[in-house]
């Protein structure tokens, strides 16, 4: 058993800020300059007046989609809030970000005739936007919907209310840094498709979550399953080709 005191909090001057909440900030910036360092060392064949605009969809793409489904992962609460929309705001979700931010990309490429794959350049960066967010998750303990079900597992933490939980900001940061150095192993040594690697750690992470949330407390459907376990579903039937025959993620001079 470890005992930490939650929420972590930083003094700057004379005044407490949480963790969390230069995590949050933090997580963008430094995704964003590994962005510009790996564009700038790879170089881009996108234009950059259509990179800026695919950036422009994935940004707000994501902000409908991880609000959205950040909304829906507790309907009840969504319906009888005093102020939903304001509900709707402050609830949001990575995973509804990642799927929305796909559609919003997909769907200005489809306006702008844009043909080339685009996801490559934006894997590396979003795993390490993502470690440092949720380092800033787990910061929180019990007082952001980011812990787990109570557990007698050898790795159950006191979050903050008493109980021995599954610290699973801990499991998803662990799984994101192995995730990390399994691409960069397949990068060595097949040669992938253009957008393979992003095909590669969506499809990854969508199984992780989905997998994820049974040692979440969470709303249930009647069909047993949460919010995000639905929307990592329909996740992994978007690349469902991709899960049928692998070897489309490989050139072919190369499988």
């Amino acid at each position: 058993m470890i005992n930490l005191t939650f929420p972590w909090s930083i003094q700057v001057g004379g005044s407490s800020v949480l963790f969390h909440q230069m995590t949050e900030w933090l997580s963008f910036f430094v995704a964003y300059r590994y962005y510009r360092f790996l564009k700038k060392r790879q170089g881009d064949s996108i234009s950059s007046e259509n990179r800026l605009w695919i950036l422009l969809g994935a940004a707000l793409g994501a902000l409908i989609g991880s609000r959205l489904v950040g909304a829906l992962e507790n309907p009840p609460a969504w319906q009888h809030s005093a102020q939903p929309f304001w509900y709707l705001y402050l609830n949001k979700t990575v995973l509804g970000g990642f799927l929305g931010g796909l559609l919003g990309v997909e769907g200005i490429k489809k306006v702008m005739g844009e043909q080339q794959s685009s996801g490559d350049l934006f894997t590396y960066p979003i795993l390490l936007g993502l470690i440092v967010g949720r380092l800033g998750c787990f910061s929180m303990g019990v007082h952001e919907e980011t812990y787990g079900t109570p557990t007698t597992f050898f790795m159950g933490m006191d979050l903050g209310d008493g109980l021995l939980r599954h610290p699973v900001s801990l499991y998803e940061l662990f799984f994101l840094v192995v995730l990390w150095g399994l691409l960069t192993q397949i990068q060595k040594y097949i040669v992938l498709e253009e957008g393979a690697l992003f095909k590669l750690f969506m499809i990854s992470y969508l199984l992780f979550r989905f997998m994820l949330d049974f040692i979440k407390p969470h709303f249930t459907w009647k069909i047993g399953l949460s919010t995000i376990q639905v929307v990592a579903l329909l996740g992994l039937l978007y690349y469902y080709r991709y899960l049928l025959n692998p070897k489309k993620l490989v050139k072919l001079s190369d499988a």
